[in-house]
């Protein structure tokens, strides 16, 4: 069963293009997973320090495989040092 994700996270005013580079990093490698079949990187348009992913997965054990990944967890260990909260994330099912 596919897993969709979507996730919001809030950088600090100062941090807005280190967060931005390593998520855009996130992203780059993401999509060279087998199991990710879409995974976007939005911005706000009128609150640059939002930041937004869609992602799509195969399956659960992937996406926690994905999970324990180098570049994710460098942004995990960065995260409190460059974001104004914690990042909210969804796992949601598709309806239309």
């Amino acid at each position: 069963m596919k897993i969709n994700i979507t996730a919001i996270i809030k950088s600090k005013p100062e941090t807005i293009e280190i967060t931005k580079a390593l998520l855009t990093e996130m992203a780059v490698n993401s999509k060279q997973e087998t199991a990710c079949i879409q995974y976007d990187l939005h911005q706000s348009k009128t609150e640059p320090e939002y930041f937004f992913f869609h992602e799509i997965w195969d399956n659960e054990k992937d996406l926690e495989l994905h999970n324990t990944k180098p570049y994710i967890q460098k942004f995990v260990d960065k995260a409190s040092e460059i974001l104004a909260e914690t990042p909210q994330i969804y796992k949601t099912n598709k309806i239309a």
